[in-house]
């Protein structure tokens, strides 16, 4: 039987591994539980810059806010009221970004292709299956190889560096969320900057905040660009990652044009699958299935990833 056309592109053959093999079967194979107990993060240099910049800049907006425009406000309940819901919207946010972040995107354990596991396969005569020849495992449907990574993503739908990892079957939600919880962070901060634009002018800069004129616009305009381009960026990327849920396409099978094998799950079953059960607040919750891991260094060999 010969594998389909589109698979002959991600996939070359090579035997399985054998016992005289050099590939360190015996650190990769830990089972899905002892995974599960495991904190993921990817040590890419590019990746790890623009995690911080990424906490930098929102850091630096609440402060903006916090600072430049809210507290020297006299008017109390304006203070109170948009400052618990900017701060609120940047927790969510920045809680969003460290779970895409150090979730397990819903990696292919390493060096699994040995003949052993597959007669546990079962395997129907005629059947095929696909063995990565970068990271030794059998590759399931639908799942990439990332080259940042090292390893086989399940549902990847691409590498970001903003969050410092793949986004994939198991993190897509909180990618999501991150993106969502940034673009609304991003408009709330440019309305706000717009009232204080205008309240400034029409105090003539007197007493509209704490620092001296000149130092209030350069902030200002700051913030202005800043929430233009994480707005622009944002609302750009929640609406393709709403589309490829709803769709049940990633975008790597989209750019690749990859006939569907699989049976797609539309609309709200997409939706559903990737946020669990049906539609509620819980949706919205970066913290829903969080729990505190034991933290103990685990070193690692053949892979940019650690787990603790």
């Amino acid at each position: 039987m010969q594998p389909s056309g589109h698979r002959l592109r991600d996939v070359e053959h090579h035997p399985l591994l054998t016992d005289s093999d050099n590939y360190d079967s015996a650190s990769s194979s830990s089972s899905e539980a002892d995974v599960a107990d495991r904190v993921w993060f990817i040590r890419d240099g590019c990746g790890m810059v623009c995690a911080v910049m990424t906490w930098l800049l929102v850091v630096y907006a609440d402060f903006v806010v916090t600072f430049v425009m809210l507290l020297p406000s006299k008017d109390f309940w304006y203070s109170v009221v948009n400052g618990v819901i900017f701060n609120c919207l940047a927790v969510l946010a920045l809680s969003s970004h460290l779970r895409t972040m150090l979730t397990d995107p819903g990696a292919v354990p390493k060096g699994n292709a040995t003949k052993e596991y597959m007669e546990s396969l079962q395997l129907k005569p005629g059947e095929v299956v696909y063995k990565c020849p970068k990271c030794c495992c059998i590759k399931p449907e639908r799942a990439h190889h990332c080259s940042i990574c090292k390893r086989c993503i399940r549902k990847m739908d691409h590498h970001c560096p903003w969050v410092n990892n793949c986004v994939g079957e198991k993190n897509q939600r909180f990618f999501v969320l991150f993106t969502m919880y940034i673009a609304l962070s991003s408009v709330h901060a440019l309305i706000l900057c717009g009232l204080q634009f205008i309240s400034c002018v029409r105090g003539q800069w007197t007493e509209c905040s704490g620092f001296s004129p000149p130092i209030t616009v350069i902030l200002l305009i700051f913030l202005c660009l800043e929430g233009l381009l994480f707005f622009t960026f944002t609302a750009v990327m929640f609406g393709t990652q709403i589309h490829s849920i709803c769709s049940d396409e990633t975008e790597i099978e989209r750019l690749k044009s990859e006939k569907p094998t699989w049976e797609r799950r539309l609309r709200w079953e997409g939706m559903k699958s990737v946020f669990g059960g049906p539609p509620s607040l819980l949706w919205m919750n970066p913290f829903v299935g969080f729990r505190f891991r034991r933290l103990q260094l685990r070193p690692r060999k053949g892979g940019p990833e650690f787990s603790v």
